[in-house]
């Protein structure tokens, strides 16, 4: 079947789509077919500008010719072995080449790497080492975890329950967390370029809930450096600081969740660099393979490591992993995108655009219902009104009409959210822009 031409068949029914409103979709689908470059082409041949890196993931962009050659070698080599109790060379090469490129640079010290298979395996991972290295350092008491509002980090039990999002919790049960409130203050705030000014105060939520709990009781500390899905939410000058600051004061280990900011989004290959704080564990996924093959991984630092190299070494040290941890196939496409980042300087490229991105978001300012306008490197925010009593209605329509006109652009709530590929040139970014600027007259 040729799915680059418009098919009654296969039906929709059958897949049972993830974060969709399925009915909704199926009235009226929007199916992409191809990509290469900047662009999606959908199966009625139209050609779409990609606004979000497909789901903030494809940094070096669609249709990477070295990724696809590494995928169809391994493949034919080795398709899958086994990482438990057996290894293979490629995993091993793959965090040994990440551990080149590790968050806060090789003096951080975060190289000891345990693989994923996906950015919310990666979060559940690091909330297990991180309880689990205080119970073999003695500290078994801490088993809470402090997590934040409006966080997004993932799907898992343990991601839901440090996340703050309600509709991601509202029916499921959770593990003992707690959470800091979110730094998003429009009323202060609004129509800052990069880092806002107000908010500092709000990192000592930490110190408030190490008092209500006891610190004898926490384990660690989860925060996006900036938080993505839920609406580009950038921290307050000098908060991640104090974060870090009382972490280490309790000995409350710091998790930074960089599956969004991982791999060149600010202009730096990590938000810790970009912030130059460093966290004891890091998750990431998305850019990690470019999107092309799913795969998680989590950066430890030898101080964590370490502390859980105890006791027989016959004896499994971390009862945890997944039958895809490290797996060949996608190792292999990891060390193509890893080549790709470096030969073409993506992990920095941002770092030189961020301007050009600051000052065309932001002359959106005064289009209809715009209320607050957020951007940080290759990452920007549009925040309108919402419609009475329809939340989430007026960029929903503002989403629909760019797609219609040849843009993918990503809305949660009513705020339009932005991360193209870190290859985008600046034509491509007026014309993202201007296609915005056009459908929110349109929607007005």
């Amino acid at each position: 079947m040729d799915y680059t031409k418009p098919s009654n068949t296969p039906t929709l029914e059958n897949f049972w789509m993830p974060f969709t409103a399925n009915r909704q979709f199926k009235a009226a689908p929007r199916l992409l077919a191809s990509a290469s470059g900047m662009y999606y082409t959908d199966v009625d041949g139209n050609t779409v500008l990609d606004g979000t890196a497909g789901l903030w993931c494809v940094n070096a962009g669609h249709g990477r010719k070295r990724i696809a050659d590494a995928v169809e070698r391994q493949l034919r080599t080795l398709d899958f072995a086994p990482t438990f109790q057996m290894g293979h060379p490629i995993a091993f090469d793959f965090a040994e080449k990440l551990g080149r490129i590790v968050p806060g640079g090789v003096a951080a010290e975060l190289d000891r790497v345990f693989f994923t298979g996906s950015g919310s395996e990666s979060v559940d991972t690091a909330l297990k080492i991180a309880i689990a290295y205080q119970r073999a350092i003695g500290q078994g008491t801490r088993s809470r975890i402090i997590g934040r509002e409006k966080g997004y980090h993932g799907v898992g039990f343990g991601g839901i329950s440090v996340g703050g999002l309600v509709n991601n919790r509202r029916v499921f049960p959770q593990i003992p967390a707690d959470h800091m409130r979110h730094t998003l203050d429009i009323e202060r705030n609004a129509f800052s370029k990069g880092l806002p000014a107000h908010g500092l105060e709000l990192a000592e939520d930490l110190e408030r809930l190490v008092q209500l709990h006891g610190p004898e009781t926490i384990a660690a500390v989860i925060v996006e450096p900036m938080s993505g899905s839920a609406g580009v939410i950038l921290p307050p000058k000098g908060y991640l600081e104090r974060i870090r600051a009382i972490s280490q004061k309790y000995g409350i280990l710091l998790i930074f969740d960089e599956v969004i900011t991982g791999f060149g989004r600010l202009g730096t290959p990590f938000a810790t660099d970009y912030f130059g704080v460093v966290p004891d564990l890091v998750t990431t996924a998305k850019g990690l393979t470019n999107g092309a093959i799913p795969m998680g991984a989590v950066f430890a630092s030898r101080k964590v490591y370490d502390g859980l190299m105890n006791g027989p070494e016959n004896a499994i040290e971390l009862f945890h992993g997944y039958t895809y941890s490290g797996h060949p196939v996608a190792s292999a496409a990891g060390i193509a995108t890893l080549e790709i980042y470096a030969e073409e300087n993506l992990l920095t490229r941002a770092a030189g655009l961020a301007e050009t991105w600051q000052e065309a978001l932001h002359s959106l300012k005064d289009h209809p219902h715009v209320v607050d306008v957020r951007n940080l490197g290759l990452v920007g925010a549009i925040e309108l009104s919402p419609r009475d009593g329809a939340p989430g209605t007026r960029a929903y329509d503002v989403f629909v009409d760019c797609f219609k006109k040849g843009l993918l652009i990503r809305v949660t709530g009513d705020v339009i959210a932005l991360s193209p590929p870190l290859i985008i040139e600046k034509e491509q970014i007026e014309t993202i822009v201007s296609m915005i600027g056009d459908a929110l007259k349109r929607v007005a």
